[in-house]
């Protein structure tokens, strides 16, 4: 059973990287076969449900719930391509996939060689199973606000420079990048709101006392701060473009800090669960 999820991880690896390969040539000019994004969908969907047993089966161990860094990290990326795969049935979400792909398939890989040690107990609570589902959901969201953000950089610069590229020909017009942009904020917004609440309530049901003011605890209000004024600035003063871009860039770095970063340093460096 052990060697299920490396086989399994092995076979996704080689399949997104075809899945890469495929796009990058197809936008460079140079691919051998047509795009059927039909085909290339439900191809996808399949690829998806076998990530899933991959990804979510080294996490349950009995009663326990082993949240290592790598784990984790390849559980995000899985939620990421499930939210892509499901929005391009209503919008147009053409040039995301060049950059989850390769890193659905780097996850994998650290999943595998750097898993990582974080077993939690009291995997039966209520408020703790939220407080994860949430801060995944959040995390997911705010990692592909940080793509599209990547993305209306580019396009920006090959409008500006004229470099009517195949990829940019491929791309959402930019108004449309950046609406899609604050739509995922929005619901990142909302859910990470729910994360720090939820956070507080598990704190004080199993340790008797509220959150401290840890480093994680400080990037993650630092980077919920961040989000709300953005949300709130876009409102009232219509921030938008190099401005929206560039918060929605520091928002994403601090929630980065606060949880993925501090789980490097702590199960990675200093060898601690």
């Amino acid at each position: 059973m052990n060697s299920l999820p490396l086989v399994l991880s092995l076979i996704l690896i080689g399949c997104y990287g075809v899945f890469t390969w495929h796009y990058l040539t197809h936008w460079q000019g140079t691919a051998r076969w047509p795009r059927q994004p039909r085909r290339e969908h439900s191809l996808l969907g399949i690829l998806l449900l076998v990530q899933a047993i991959a990804v979510l089966l080294p996490l349950t161990q009995g009663t326990l719930l082993s949240l290592g860094v790598g784990h984790v990290l390849a559980l995000m990326a899985w939620m990421m391509l499930l939210i892509y795969w499901t929005c391009s049935f209503f919008y147009r979400v053409e040039g995301l996939q060049l950059f989850m792909m390769p890193l659905a398939m780097l996850t994998l890989a650290f999943a595998q060689v750097l898993p990582g040690q974080h077993i939690m107990h009291n995997v039966y609570n209520p408020a703790l199973i939220l407080h994860i589902l949430m801060s995944l959901l959040a995390y997911s969201l705010f990692a592909i606000s940080a793509l599209i953000a990547i993305m209306m950089l580019f396009l920006e610069r090959a409008l500006h420079g004229k470099h009517n590229s195949t990829l940019t020909q491929q791309l959402p017009p930019l108004l449309s990048l950046e609406k899609m942009m604050f739509q995922v904020i929005r619901v990142g917004f909302l859910l990470l709101s729910i994360s720090l609440l939820t956070g507080v309530v598990f704190s004080k049901e199993l340790l008797g006392y509220a959150a401290s003011l840890s480093h994680k605890t400080v990037f993650a209000i630092l980077s919920w701060l961040l989000f709300g004024s953005l949300l709130v600035g876009h409102r009232l003063r219509g921030w938008r473009g190099k401005v929206a871009v560039r918060w929605t860039l520091a928002g994403f770095l601090s929630l980065l800090l606060a949880y993925i970063g501090s789980k490097v340093v702590l199960e990675l460096i200093l060898h601690r669960t």
